[in-house]
């Protein structure tokens, strides 16, 4: 069975990273296969079932998770905090950094990448431009910040872990917030670091404008509700604050906010139907997703794939080095997630390391959370979408951006790490 869920994990690496099929079809498709090869037919409906019931309430927290923050974003609630960045920073480099790594914090709430990147590239783009700055220092910012906040339980790389494990996404997070911190407080640190820099090479002096013209006012959306900005940012920290004091299930608190945040903000059902279908696709995507990973995570388990592959992986690990998995997943996750998706590496390698793992009595939570650690590097992959749409606004190559970025992003992780060791969080 060792042999056989190797070779399951490879084909849909496989499928995956040459791009024959999308996740979604190669988590449901490739396993069915290979289950009705080994004549489980009769077997593999329970092993589904089981395996998208123990997922569902993470796809439950995640539809409305990100349905919450895309109606908070269309209500404007983000909208004064973009508004006065843009005003405080000027035209000071050091102040434009900060400013950047700011708003790419606030932005990466929401959960999605695209977002954060349209959001802070069109705010700040033509002011680096206008200065003379370079623009790679804005993708550095997106890169050390949207990464980190990206841990929240709606953030994918969570919300594939806790799927992928069974594990809470919330007791992932909540584990992870001093990491998270230490995380942001490099990512300033290197803001601060790159816009004095900045400073130097323009010869910026205090006092003395590099550039006349203003930054432009931002076009307010028709979608925006600013009569009902402190109401909305009441309901998100009311939300946030119940999160952390376990008040309720995530999937419930997500649930009620969401329903609140519509009545507040679009009391015509009209209002209501355009803003879920504005964001249909990316929520319908990411459920079908976390489904389907329940159905190959449920023939993976059910079958026996995973005991054969986790005593396989056991014998090659160096004697002693068993009650350090959670590490090494850590350091695994770093090139892994570099040259092949998340779903590849969350559906595919990390239950065989979990697996390996709960041998020597390793916590799947700690495995979780070690596993989320290496996402600054991920995030370079050109095997995404993101930084391809970064590149592409900014007018620059991958390679520039990898070569610009790499070195950052290794350092990003290392902090990471560090203090995931440090708090207890992965060991």
């Amino acid at each position: 069975m060792a042999w056989v869920g190797f070779a399951m994990v490879s084909v849909f690496m496989l499928l995956i990273l040459t791009r024959r099929l999308s996740a979604i079809v190669a988590l449901i498709l490739v396993p069915v296969a290979f289950g009705l090869a080994l004549g489980l037919g009769p077997e593999l409906g329970k092993m589904i079932m089981d395996g998208v019931l123990k997922v569902t309430p993470t796809a439950m927290m995640l539809m409305f998770a990100l349905l919450y923050f895309a109606v908070m974003f269309d209500a404007g609630l983000f909208e004064p905090a973009v508004k006065r960045i843009i005003r405080w920073v000027g035209d000071d480099p050091l102040r434009i950094t900060l400013g950047t790594a700011a708003l790419a914090t606030i932005i990466s709430l929401d959960g999605d990448g695209a977002t954060t990147v349209l959001v802070v590239v069109t705010a700040f783009l033509p002011v680096y431009l206008r200065l003379g700055m370079n623009p790679l220092i804005l993708a550095v910012m997106l890169l050390l910040t949207n990464t980190v906040i990206n841990i929240v339980p709606w953030g994918g790389p969570t919300a594939r872990a806790a799927s992928a494990l069974h594990v809470d996404a919330l007791e992932v997070f909540l584990g992870l917030i001093p990491a998270m911190l230490a995380g942001l407080a490099y990512a300033f640190a290197a803001a601060w670091w790159l816009g004095k820099r900045e400073r130097r090479r323009l010869g910026w002096v205090a006092g003395q404008a590099l550039a006349a013209e203003p930054a432009q006012e931002r076009e307010a959306k028709a979608s925006h509700r600013p009569r009902l900005f402190w109401v909305n940012l009441a309901l998100t920290l009311a939300l946030v604050a119940s999160m952390g004091l376990g008040i309720a299930p995530l999937p419930v608190l997500m649930m009620v906010g969401l329903a609140l945040a519509m009545v507040i903000n679009y009391p015509r059902l009209a209002d209501q139907r355009e803003r879920v279908a504005a964001h249909a696709e990316n929520v319908l995507n990411v459920v079908a997703l976390i489904f389907a990973a329940g159905a190959f995570t449920g023939i993976l388990s059910g079958s026996g794939m995973v005991d054969g592959m986790s005593q396989a992986f056991l014998n090659v690990v160096p004697e002693g080095s068993g009650p350090y998995m959670s590490l090494i997943t850590a350091l695994a996750a770093i090139p892994f997630t570099f040259v092949m998706s998340n779903d590849a590496f969350f559906f595919g390698i990390l239950p065989i390391l979990n697996g390996a793992a709960g041998q020597y009595g390793v916590d799947p939570l700690h495995i979780a959370r070690a596993s989320v650690l290496g996402q600054p590097v991920h995030a370079l992959s050109p095997l995404i979408a993101a930084p391809y749409l970064l590149v592409g606004l900014l007018k620059r190559d991958m390679g520039e951006l990898q070569r610009h970025c790499l070195g950052w992003a290794l350092g990003s992780s290392a902090v990471l790490i560090l203090a995931a060791l440090a708090t207890g969080a992965i060991l």
